[in-house]
């Protein structure tokens, strides 16, 4: 598995970008966004990818940041979402963008990538809006994640936080799921208390004060 390639950009195309690493020109299909960041022919760049494995074909996608890597494999495992649609919607919304749909339950934002429809815009909302929490939280818990994507060490990633600070936010998702709050809106709160503190106790208060009615 190829899952990230540092090289220099030999050619731009409209949907795609070749990398020169080690002498070898790799094909990597890139969204509207990502190929908007990137430097210049001749110019050096790391990409995370994701290799696409079918009978006829062998596609590399390329993304900035590992957690849009992650919300990428998150969407194709959606009926009806390809790696095509995968990227417009990435595209179109960018991870912060794809969360905060799924957190609000607004399939309209995702309705509006170019060539995905109302029904399978629904049907992104309702599949993931349990599986995206573990993805949220990545972003108080892995830094490099959220960086630029030239960082060399790229440290394993699953499904769940990592280490001490992963386990505070675990504990605290749950307490808040406990408490009634959805599984979406607690993992963006969690994660965006974790910016303050790591503490599991601050981390609850924090988030429930992030959920509170607003006046």
């Amino acid at each position: 598995m190829i899952g990230k390639l540092t090289g220099v950009v030999s050619h731009r195309g409209v949907d795609h970008v070749m990398l020169e690493v080690a002498g070898v020109g790799y094909l990597v299909y890139c969204n509207d966004r990502t190929l908007a960041s990137l430097p210049g022919q001749g110019e050096k760049v790391a990409l995370f990818t994701d290799l696409l494995v079918r009978e006829d074909l062998l596609q590399l996608f390329g993304f900035t940041t590992m957690i849009e890597k992650e919300w990428h494999k998150l969407l194709m495992g959606v009926q009806g979402i390809g790696a095509k649609a995968s990227m417009a919607i990435l595209g179109a919304l960018g991870p912060d963008g794809v969360q905060r749909a799924i957190s609000l339950g607004d399939w309209n934002a995702i309705r509006a990538a170019k060539g995905v429809g109302p029904k399978t815009a629904q049907k992104v909302v309702i599949e993931l809006k349990d599986k995206a929490p573990a993805v949220m939280a990545m972003g108080g818990t892995l830094p490099q994640a959220m960086g630029d994507a030239s960082v060399e060490v790229i440290e394993p990633v699953s499904t769940t936080p990592q280490g001490a600070d992963g386990a505070a936010q675990s504990d605290a998702l749950s307490a808040l799921v406990n408490l009634g709050y959805a599984h979406g809106d607690a993992a963006s709160a969690v994660a965006q208390a974790a910016s303050e503190t790591t503490e599991t106790a601050a981390l609850i208060r924090a988030a429930l004060k992030l959920l509170a009615p607003k006046d």
